[in-house]
């Protein structure tokens, strides 16, 4: 928040914004983690990212899936993203888990943006299907999955959940998918182009995936 409203010409510290968001009753509240249930039938590949240093732009990217309650039951959420910048590579809603949902969201992703060195997911059955990793093996990526139940380990779509839901979703009620949709095409937009993040020192996910002078050159 404090890099945001520097970023729009406020000089504030973040005592100053906690004590205001305090004072607005503007809380963080962080939502409690939700593991997929793993397939006894599908592979499980080994958790790669332990004390690996990430340190540029499609070294690792990583998926995850959540769902959105409607008027009218809920829909799945499913995003790509940069681990290193944070940049939302690209995403998809469903009203079911089906898998070609996922496989078109994960090759959309290739298509536009080349291919990671290693792709990291949760042991769910979404991502542990034949035809999710068969893209992932034939674009010769290395497939990493969390270890069971740790969350954790795919600490930076956790945080975008917590970032879409707190600062979008909870704030609506959507009338329909359309509504959603329009939505939520607004929030990657900010998210990525206009919202900063204190681990690229406030550069935004976009300044830190594709670099500010080739920016301004696209500008």
């Amino acid at each position: 928040m404090r890099d945001w409203l520097r970023r729009q010409g406020y000089e504030v510290n973040r005592k100053r914004v906690q004590r205001l968001m305090r004072k607005m009753k503007l809380v963080s509240v962080a939502p409690k983690p939700n593991s997929s249930r793993p397939v006894s039938a599908h592979k499980v590949y080994p958790y790669l990212l332990r004390r690996l240093r990430i340190g540029q732009p499609d070294q690792v990217w990583c998926a995850d899936i959540t769902y959105i309650r409607m008027a009218h039951g809920f829909v799945y959420l499913m995003v790509v993203m940069d681990w290193y910048s944070r940049y939302v590579l690209t995403w998809e809603i469903s009203v079911t888990m089906e898998e070609t949902f996922r496989v078109s969201a994960l090759e959309r992703a290739l298509r536009r943006h080349g291919r990671p060195q290693i792709f990291n997911t949760d042991q769910g059955a979404q991502f542990t299907g034949e035809a999710f990793t068969g893209v992932l093996r034939d674009a010769d990526v290395a497939i990493s999955m969390d270890g069971k139940g740790r969350a954790m380990d795919n600490i930076m779509v956790e945080r975008l959940w917590r970032s879409v839901k707190y600062e979008e979703v909870y704030l609506k009620d959507y009338e329909g998918v359309g509504e959603l949709v329009e939505a939520l095409k607004q929030y990657f937009t900010f998210y990525n182009t206009e919202r900063p993040h204190q681990g690229h020192g406030g550069l935004t996910p976009a300044e830190a995936y594709y670099g500010s002078f080739h920016l301004m050159l696209a500008t």
